[in-house]
């Protein structure tokens, strides 16, 4: 889905290699890095601060893309700063610190602020960033994230979507609480993360919708979704609101959408389960047509209608929600990991299967590992580290997946599902590695796993043993059927 090759900006290559052999996050010099030190996105994050809130306040213009207003950063400094970096691609009119105005510079999606007084470590600080642009021609590292529709935009994206609409720290060892508040013209819907707070008439002809969430959240999972929708309100049995919404356009679609999304309460108590306590504070959901993908927003994931073409399809609603506490509560620490996310939203489409009765986890992992040649090249990609060509590979999603049935072989129901709520639970709101997973199966088993997880993980060619434990078999001569649109949330477009 994403490649490492710097950004295009406005159709226009910018070339970045002083900055990416440049200094690492906390160089010295009072000047904050400009990448927290991913691997596969060295100039996604900044060094220097941590921001505990971001208030976005804007107003879209449809018709124009025109996207105007301002973003106010609460943070703290972790180190002295005479300069800092956010992440961003829009044109700035201007910047304040704590109050003063300060100087910037916009350069390949990196927006550098120099404050009128060095900021000394500790310190609490307020930045405004005002802004107007039209986000939809920017690319960053290649790609465009910013969608128009016939009604409005879509604001959705992963790995990153907030430089396209708002300035951030743009990596998940960042996260925060978030306000957003989006005036669009009256008949046009604004929708976000969170909680609905208020809508009102702004002025004649808009209306402003103000979302809330209190949990902390990464940038990448904060949304927008602008334009007609029915939007739907309801409360789940444990009390939180639940927001759906349909596009208007979903055709004969539109039912099985309903049908799939309406159920995500459902789908949470069953997965509270397996996973432990729900981690937010709201429940819901957005269908909308063209996206191409479906995305694990925090509280709201968005899902394109041509998941439900064939009919209700509550596996990918089951994989998205999974993301809540595997890729949202418990993030990843570099974007190599990503496994952590797809593997176990996948191993959740098994546990939603065998709850519909329609196969257990051990079948369905089995049927896929014996449906895959040895000599298919989906073999070759290492879900740990798959690199950034091939970040949202099949096999990140369906080995992942497998690797979870053969740790749950090896070491028993009873100590494999304390490992999933003793993940969940451990690393809520935070971030976590394959190796720390690792070591909490092995101390909740007590069992060395190396040669399991080495084998699934980090070597190439098909094991020779199956999930279930079973000696490899000759793969059927048939269509890959386990890489249906139904088990995975990877993008619809056959080029990627």
């Amino acid at each position: 889905m994403r490649r490492s090759t710097r950004a295009l900006v406005a159709g226009t290559v910018v070339g970045a290699v002083a900055v990416l052999f440049g200094p690492p996050a906390g160089a010295a010099g009072g000047v904050g890095a400009p990448g927290i030190g991913d691997s596969y996105y060295p100039l996604d994050g900044n060094g220097g601060y941590d921001v505990s809130h971001y208030d976005i306040r804007l107003s879209y213009q449809p018709a124009t893309d025109l996207l105007s207003g301002s973003t106010t950063i609460l943070a703290r400094t972790t180190q002295d700063l005479s300069r800092f970096n956010l992440d961003f691609l829009l044109e700035v009119s201007s910047v304040r610190v704590n109050n003063v105005p300060a100087t910037f510079a916009t350069n390949a999606g990196e927006l550098t602020v120099t404050p009128k007084a060095k900021l000394k470590k500790g310190t609490n600080i307020t930045v405004v960033v005002r802004y107007g642009d039209t986000p939809e021609p920017y690319r960053l590292y290649g790609f465009a994230g910013w969608q128009r529709t016939p009604t409005g935009a879509l604001g959705v994206n992963e790995p990153q979507i907030a430089p396209w609409w708002y300035p951030s720290n743009d990596h998940p060892l960042d996260k925060a609480t978030f306000d957003v508040s989006i005036a669009a013209p009256e008949g046009v819907e604004a929708l976000s993360n969170g909680a609905l707070v208020s809508k009102q008439q702004q002025t004649a002809g808009m209306v402003r919708w103000n979302w809330r969430s209190v949990k902390p959240q990464a940038p990448y999972l904060t949304f927008l979704a602008i334009g007609q929708y029915e939007v739907r309100e309801a409360t789940a049995p444990n009390g939180q609101p639940v927001i759906t919404a349909y596009g208007d356009d979903l055709g004969d679609s539109g039912p099985a959408a309903r049908a799939s999304v309406e159920r995500t309460p459902e789908v949470i108590e069953v997965l509270e389960q397996n996973f432990g306590p729900y981690p937010f504070e709201a429940q819901g959901g957005v269908v909308d047509s063209g996206l191409g993908f479906a995305l694990e927003n925090q509280t709201r994931p968005v899902y394109d209608a041509a998941f439900f073409r064939a009919g209700a399809n509550t596996s990918v609603v089951a994989h998205e929600l999974t993301h809540q506490w595997f890729g949202d509560s418990v993030s990843v620490r570099d974007w190599k990991e990503i496994w952590l996310n797809e593997g176990f939203a996948t191993y959740a489409e098994y546990l939603w299967s065998d709850y519909q009765g329609e196969g257990t986890p051990a079948e369905v992992a089995q049927f896929t590992y014996d449906s895959i040649p040895a000599d298919d090249p989906f073999w070759q990609v290492l879900p740990c580290d798959p690199g950034p060509d091939n970040q949202f590979d099949d096999a990140v999603y369906d080995r992942g997946g497998m690797t979870l049935q053969a740790l749950r072989t090896a070491v028993g129901d009873t100590a494999f599902f304390r490992i999933l709520k003793t993940w969940a639970a451990k690393h809520k709101y935070g971030t976590a590695t394959t190796a720390e997973f690792i070591a909490l199966a092995e101390r909740i088993s007590g069992r060395s796993l190396d040669s399991l997880f080495t084998t699934w993980l980090y070597t190439q060619g098909k094991p020779p043993v199956g999930p279930n434990g079973a000696t490899a078999k000759a793969a059927v001569a048939e269509p890959r059927s386990y890489d249906r649109i139904a088990e995975t949330h990877r993008l619809l477009d056959a080029s990627r």
